[in-house]
């Protein structure tokens, strides 16, 4: 959902070098430490669970607030690699994403999580489902070449970054990131399954968000890749969009659906993807978070932390002032007219302008 991602992608494809160094410690393999700065450094995801709001940032910092914000408790995580986004079905079950192929899962609110899957088992999952995908098909050129991707991510290790989650309930639920990255669960997490192959995106581009809208589950990625989901093949198929740049996350209610990226630009559908229009934002930079606010409201925040709001299901947007902006990478809806903003700066909450 944030530009920040695309930097992500980079980052962490790089952070296997670091092994060869002297003292390397592997980041799956180190609980978070406890900082009494972890709320005032980065952070890039947050989400409500109930009247609680949980942030997930660097070094696998987690920060639960039972307090709207004014005070932020770092929760016990068993892994230090850095986090990008959290979803919470309700106010205690949730599950958060990151670099080194991580999913973890917690059942208490936010306080205390669980290793469900990293890039280790990830890859062997993978490699093992593109085999039988290619014993299955031996003349396919398709399989083939997602036999040899497969093989490709295992040689290079736990490098390929989460970048998005997404739970329809407490037992079904996707995972999506770097280079096409697709796995679902079915069973709360207990168990991952990849659905590498189970998406139109051939070039294998980054997605960078998942989200429900209506009855529609929809993907958005890099080079103005949106994807949705085919309920009866259980297959991604693209959507035709007139603008081919990067779009870094979607916000969805019952009558339509956002996607928006670089530059400032935002697309609309409101007839499940058919057609889209565009969506005249006002925000010159690339917008990074976005959120449904109930009601036809929708807020979205570019990379400054200049904000856009809409009271018309997302046809049309106003930019209104925040006393302090602040550099964004997620947002979300707090409650009670207010938002959670976390960026590079950390967390904060923020009165919605009118």
């Amino acid at each position: 959902m944030k530009a920040i991602r695309s930097l992500a992608v980079a980052a962490a494809l790089a952070v296997p070098g670091l092994a060869s160094g002297a003292g390397f410690a592997d980041p799956l393999d180190v609980p978070a430490q406890p900082s009494t700065l972890a709320s005032r450094t980065l952070l890039q995801g947050v989400a409500r669970a109930g009247s609680r709001l949980v942030a997930v940032g660097s070094r696998g910092h987690v920060l639960v607030s039972t307090d709207a914000g004014a005070s932020w408790r770092q929760a016990t995580v068993p892994v230090s690699s850095d986090l990008t986004a959290v979803f919470f079905v309700d106010e205690r079950r949730g599950w958060a994403v990151g670099h080194d192929g991580v999913i973890l899962a917690s059942a208490d609110g936010g306080l205390n999580w669980t290793v469900q899957l990293e890039g280790r088992k990830a890859n062997e999952l993978l490699l093992a489902a593109m085999q039988r995908k290619a014993a299955a098909r031996p003349d396919s050129a398709e399989a083939k070449a997602l036999l040899a991707e497969a093989e490709r991510f295992k040689e290079q290790g736990a490098d390929k970054p989460f970048l998005d989650v997404w739970f329809a309930d407490e037992r079904n639920g996707y995972a999506v990131g770097a280079f096409n990255l697709v796995f679902r669960t079915r069973d709360g997490g207990a168990n991952w399954d990849p659905v590498f192959d189970r998406t139109d995106n051939p070039k294998l581009l980054n997605l960078y968000a998942i989200g429900r809208a209506g009855s529609g589950l929809y993907i958005a990625g890099e080079g103005g890749l949106v994807l949705k989901l085919d309920a009866q093949t259980q297959r991604f198929r693209a959507l035709d969009l007139p603008y081919k740049g990067s779009f870094f996350g979607l916000a969805g209610d019952d009558e339509a659906v956002l996607v928006y990226g670089l530059r400032g630009n935002a697309y609309r559908t409101g007839d499940g993807g058919k057609t889209w229009s565009k969506v005249e934002t006002s925000l010159a930079a690339s917008i990074v978070a976005g959120a449904a606010l109930g009601k036809g409201g929708f807020v979205l925040v570019d990379a400054g932390g200049r904000i856009a709001v809409s009271g018309d299901a997302g046809r049309t947007f106003k930019v209104v002032p925040l006393p302090n902006p602040v550099p964004v990478a997620g947002i979300t809806d707090a409650g009670d007219g207010r938002l959670a903003l976390v960026g590079p700066r950390g967390a904060t909450v923020a009165a919605l302008p009118r």
